[in-house]
């Protein structure tokens, strides 16, 4: 699996979640600027986990070729690099595809319960340091979501990402 910056990841797992597989628009909570994120992308293209199709009415648009409107797309293996099994599937219908880990990092955390860093782990299948630096990394600095944490007797230090509202 190739090596990615925090950036790179959400706007990767960002594209994953749309039944289109669109990279634009970026989320709104992203903190870079319009030159560093055109770097970022033009990375992606360089890599093969982005590219570049014909634009539809509803798209936003990256760049204009003459009279070619483009947009950007998540590929496989895109999918592939943030852990996602790529499923083939008719253009008309939404595609299957399994949820990456950041997706599942935060749906554990908005359960009501919470979640410890050692649920979350064995979970994920990563380790207490990388829970933490995702948790503190991508969820709060990146993508700018409140993450409360709490003493319990009985599994420790609780994780929850704060209701919105």
């Amino acid at each position: 699996m190739p090596k990615l910056t925090d950036t790179q990841l959400v706007i990767l797992s960002s594209a994953a979640e749309r039944a289109d597989g669109a990279v634009l628009p970026l989320r709104q909570s992203l903190k870079a600027n319009k030159g560093a994120s055109a770097n970022t992308i033009k990375s992606l293209i360089k890599r093969g986990l982005i590219s570049e199709r014909h634009a539809k009415a509803k798209d936003q648009i990256w760049r204009e070729d003459g009279d070619t409107r483009l947009t950007l797309v998540i590929t496989d293996t895109g999918l592939a690099a943030i852990g996602i099994d790529p499923v083939e599937t008719p253009a008309d219908a939404k595609p299957n595809r399994k949820r990456s880990k950041q997706t599942m990092l935060i749906d554990l955390l908005k359960q009501d319960s919470g979640a410890s860093i050692d649920e979350l782990s064995q979970t994920l299948g990563w380790q207490a340091h990388s829970v933490r630096g995702a948790i503190s990394g991508a969820l709060k600095k990146k993508l700018g979501l409140t993450v409360m944490s709490e003493k319990s007797a009985e599994r420790g230090r609780v994780y929850r990402i704060a209701a919105e509202g």
